[in-house]
């Protein structure tokens, strides 16, 4: 039995996964409430981290230690930043990058990386393919950035010029970067909620809970092809 880390920004992205799972509470840690249940062979743990870079990083190094979770997936919601991205697609990350923090910060100093990027991983990514015809909606793949800030029109260009990536979101990169440095699997699923032509709060709200419970289907879904003992 593998055991899987689920990590959630809020909690309209984790409580698809509460509804279908039923999983039960388990003490806090770092003021983080985590989750224990199960889908088929493997045993999952799941976490609301709330927003921001150093919520998520907190719930993954806590997955990682206090769990011993053999990979962590991040499932919830994005924004859609290249013009063909749509609202609902699910974006899976091939590739990650902090679009708010300085190139040199993490190729001259600790962690060292060859690029900016931090890769997913690539066995994750090729199960994640195999889910495309289980799926309702479409699935991209491609880069995507991570930063602290809701994206308005300007800045999609600015980012777009940068990273070209497929979607944005504030929390991926800090789990992937955590990941990183511990050696452990990692991929990131997020719906899209708002686009360049339906940009703004307004949407996002309005579609959060659709979108967050397609990124839990497409997440339940790859668990469900992941080999009894781990990747």
């Amino acid at each position: 039995m593998s055991k899987i880390g689920i990590i959630c920004a809020v909690d309209r992205e984790l409580s698809p996964f509460l509804e279908k799972l039923q999983p039960q509470a388990l003490p806090t840690q770092a003021m983080l409430t985590f989750y224990q249940g199960s889908l088929g062979d493997h045993q999952l743990i799941l976490v609301r981290c709330g927003v921001c870079k150093v919520n998520a990083a907190i719930a993954a190094q806590a997955l990682i230690d206090r769990f011993q979770v053999d990979l962590l997936i991040n499932s919830g919601t994005a924004g859609g930043i290249d013009p063909s991205v749509q609202l609902f697609d699910t974006v899976v990350s091939e590739k990650i990058a902090y679009h708010d923090v300085a190139p040199h910060i993490l190729t001259q100093y600790h962690p060292f990386m060859e690029s900016v990027y931090f890769p997913a991983d690539p066995r994750l990514l090729s199960l994640m393919r195999q889910c495309a015809p289980q799926l309702p909606n479409t699935l991209r793949f491609g880069a995507t950035v991570t930063g602290e800030q809701f994206i308005d029109t300007g800045m999609r260009e600015e980012i777009d010029r940068q990273f070209a990536p497929l979607s944005a979101d504030m929390e991926g990169a800090a789990i992937a970067h955590v990941c990183h440095v511990n050696h452990i699997p990692f991929l990131m699923i997020r719906s899209i909620t708002d686009t360049p032509t339906h940009s703004g709060m307004d949407h996002f709200e309005q579609n959060c809970e659709k979108a967050s419970g397609l990124a839990c289907e497409a997440t339940l879904v790859l668990i469900g092809k992941i080999p009894s003992q781990g990747i």
